[in-house]
């Protein structure tokens, strides 16, 4: 048996399967490759997330004391490493740790490494959650037993489909007054339409909730011990819980049959499953993103987060079946599959940086081959080689030094140069990952140092955040001749000021927030333009003839040239296309980028002598000018997706909130407690909602917008924006 298979295959990766690729693996690889899980944990603001992680920590030993998020001695989760996160009892930074589970399988001990990234819940650091569930293999996605499926387990949810991120569920909270589980799987497999089935249910409820019943093996489950570290499991079941146990295990087993082939058969021959074979299928349907099994407990109780860990090691993929694919620089970009293999050369990939006492530490995950301290690895993007100094393994803000990491695992490197989302090879393969997806920018900030003397720390915090955050973008706009900071959300933006403050003693003062507008037009117009200047020596002379009109892409401008006869040549047309996208980085309306617009150009004539590339350019942004006033332009303000949730007895305020701001209220769901309401807005609406929300809601609301799509801005907004924009052009002119 070859140890790796032909690397011509992996050109077509789906002629190699990922099952050629464990069959051909060698036994001490595929034994060390079956005890890692490299697992995130994700889910709505306050499910429970960090607390979990702690939970985790100290079942295998990493850490000897349990410390709350918001707990009484101050000393905060071990996850949450930064101050302010301590202080405001919410992850900013996703942290990584390892540790080591033990788990009986068949009365043998089997140690399990797992690769954890605790990810945080607010949609403002949604690229935290982003970059976690790209280079991770399975999640755990942890709900509320109160709450249910809530607005951002949505997105989360969106994200994990994005990477093909198996996952496996965790109903937290189970000792909370209202504590429906059940009513959390169905919303799973309503809201999310992702078939889910409980593997245990619950003995007692609320403050009496004692332990769980395991579905699969039919077993009360307990917990013991001063911090429930001690699981104790009997073959006896309540006779109070049996006949929901036994219902929920026949509802289990149906959904499997659905959605898994040796299931079906087990059940339409009628038979009972083993236990054998009911995790097998759990498994296969639970890698292949048909199902998620789903297990109940509660982090702050200290309940049953062990079986939530066996759940990660039985159910989760090892690295070995995720198939992952790279890009053949070679090959026009064509996909190969990567093989989790040490003897393979090694890719891997920079999926999050972080600024250290030592330098730049730079999170990577080894893909294929494996990563030594001292090799020399290259940058595929920039073909720039380095070495390796260090090689450490996190937890949290501790590291541990390594000297080899191996494929398939997640380690952190020093003094490496690079940007989040690059990829490493070891100089023989060309490949390059798919970089993640980035949303853009929703929120805008005027910033400044309130001192001149600060500003080198002031640009030293603004690139290292750049470089940590790809969400968070800086640009100076030299028409207001200020530095404007863009970020996902106000919270987003508020951090980083902190921290400027905090990390590096800049005092900021920032401004009112510019909502990026665009500009479009709405008519077709023609256009016959002549630049002609005559200075002495060579003049300008252009002359481009065309129209211009609405572009049906509202997301994109398009340039074509019908120009027949060559009464232009080429190359005064691609200056042409130059001049056009120039233009519309600001458009003449209120200076704002131009969407949706598209200019053709069929005629034009050029003079022997005068013509150049810069007057078809000048000339082809003049025209441009000049059409568009003509072409009826609007101003298109952005709309925000915006999900509302907050006590039901609030609904009235909450709606009269939104009416107030113009929304367009799509849906609203009533749950229990709490109502949920989706609308569209305009950003410039939403500012300030936060604060206004926090009044009408006794502080119980909560709200997260992301961008949806442009739209027309109403006329008073746009006749205001207008004169405010002359306003400044005639004031600056005065200076």
């Amino acid at each position: 048996m070859s140890d790796l298979p032909r690397l011509e295959e992996a050109h077509e990766p789906e002629a190699l399967s990922q099952d050629t690729i464990i069959n051909n693996m060698s036994t001490e690889e595929w034994k060390r490759l079956t005890q890692v899980r490299n697992i995130g944990i994700a889910a709505h603001i306050d499910s429970g997330k960090t607390t979990a992680t702690e939970r985790v920590l100290f079942y295998t030993g990493r850490i000897k004391q349990i410390h709350e998020v918001r707990g009484k001695d101050a000393v905060g989760a071990k996850m949450d490493s930064m101050d302010l996160e301590r202080e405001k009892g919410i992850t900013i930074q996703s942290a990584a740790t390892f540790c080591d589970w033990v788990k009986k399988e068949e009365g043998v001990d089997q140690k399990y490494h797992i690769n954890l990234i605790d990810t945080p819940g607010h949609i403002d650091f949604t690229i935290e959650v982003e970059r976690a569930l790209r280079v991770l293999d399975g999640a755990v996605m942890i709900l509320c037993a109160v709450s249910g499926v809530q607005s951002q387990t949505m997105t989360v949810d969106r994200q994990m489909r994005r990477y093909n991120v198996p996952r496996i569920t965790f109903i937290n909270k189970m000792d909370r007054m209202g504590a429906n589980p059940f009513k959390a799987v169905d919303q799973i497999n309503a809201k999310l339409k992702l078939p889910a089935a409980a593997v245990q249910v619950p003995i007692g409820a609320e403050d009496d909730f004692k332990g769980v019943v395991d579905l699969i093996t039919m077993e009360s489950v307990y917990a013991e011990g001063s911090r429930g570290e001690i699981i104790v499991r009997k073959k006896e079941i309540p006779t109070d819980v049996q006949a929901l146990a036994t219902e929920r295990r026949a509802r289990l087993i149906e959904t499997l049959a659905d959605v898994d082939d040796d299931m079906a058969e087990i059940f339409l021959d009628e038979r009972e499953p083993s236990i054998e074979e009911m995790r097998a299928a759990i498994r296969r349907a639970t890698i292949a993103l048909k199902f998620t099994p789903v297990f109940m407990g509660s982090a702050l109780a200290d309940k049953f987060v062990q079986p939530m860990l066996d759940g990660v090691c039985d159910f989760l993929p090892n690295p070995s079946e995720v198939a992952n694919t790279a890009l053949d620089r070679r090959q026009k970009e064509a996909p190969v599959k990567l093989i989790p293999y040490n003897s393979a050369p090694f890719v891997g990939l920079a999926f999050k940086l972080e600024e250290s006492n030592f330098g730049q530490l730079t999170y990577v995950r080894v893909y294929q081959g494996s990563l030594k301290k001292g090799m020399n690895i290259f940058n595929a993007r920039n073909d720039k080689k380095v070495k390796i100094p260090r090689l450490v393994r996190m937890h949290s803000n501790d590291m541990e030094e390594v000297s080899e990491v191996g494929a398939g695992e997640i380690c952190a490197v020093f003094g490496v140069e690079c940007a989040s989302g690059d990829t490493f090879t070891d100089g023989t393969l060309p490949y390059s990952m798919t970089s993640m997806f980035v949303p853009e920018p929703v929120i805008s900030l005027s910033i400044k140092p309130k001192n001149n003397k600060d500003l080198p720390n002031f640009s030293k915090a603004i690139a290292r955040f750049q470089r940590e955050d790809p969400t968070f973008r800086v640009h100076y706009d030299t028409e207001s001749e200020q530095t404007i900071i863009s970020g996902m959300g106000e919270l987003h933006l508020e951090v980083y000021v902190e921290r400027m403050r905090r990390e590096y003693k800049v005092d900021c003062e920032t401004g009112q927030p510019q909502v990026a507008y665009r500009e479009s037009v709405t008519q077709r117009v023609d256009f016959d333009h002549l630049l002609k200047k005559q200075t002495g020596g060579s003049g300008d002379y252009a002359r481009v003839a065309g129209w211009m009109e609405p572009y049906s892409e509202l997301t994109e401008n398009k340039f074509e040239e019908q120009v027949v006869g060559g009464s232009i040549s080429e190359k005064f047309l691609f200056a042409c296309e130059k001049g056009f996208h120039a233009a519309c980085e600001k458009g003449p309306l209120i200076g704002h980028k131009v969407l949706g617009t598209s200019m053709v150009i069929n005629d034009g004539a050029t003079h022997m002598t005068d013509s150049s590339e810069m007057a078809f350019k000048n000339a082809t942004q003049q025209a441009f000018r000049k059409a568009f006033m003509e072409a009826h332009p609007v101003v298109m303000e952005p709309l925000m997706k915006t999900v509302v949730t907050a006590p039901t007895e609030f609904q009235g305020n909450v709606i009269g909130l939104l009416q107030k701001r113009n929304a367009v209220i799509s849906d609203s769901e009533t749950g229990v407690d709490d109502f949920t309401c989706f609308a569209d807005v305009s950003l410039n609406g939403m500012f300030g909602f936060s604060g206004n929300l926090r009044a009408a809601t006794q502080g119980k609301g909560e709200f997260s917008m992301e961008f949806s799509h442009y739209e027309r801005a109403p006329p008073q907004l746009q006749k205001e924006l207008i004169s405010k924009y002359l306003k400044a052009q005639t004031d600056r002119n005065k200076k």
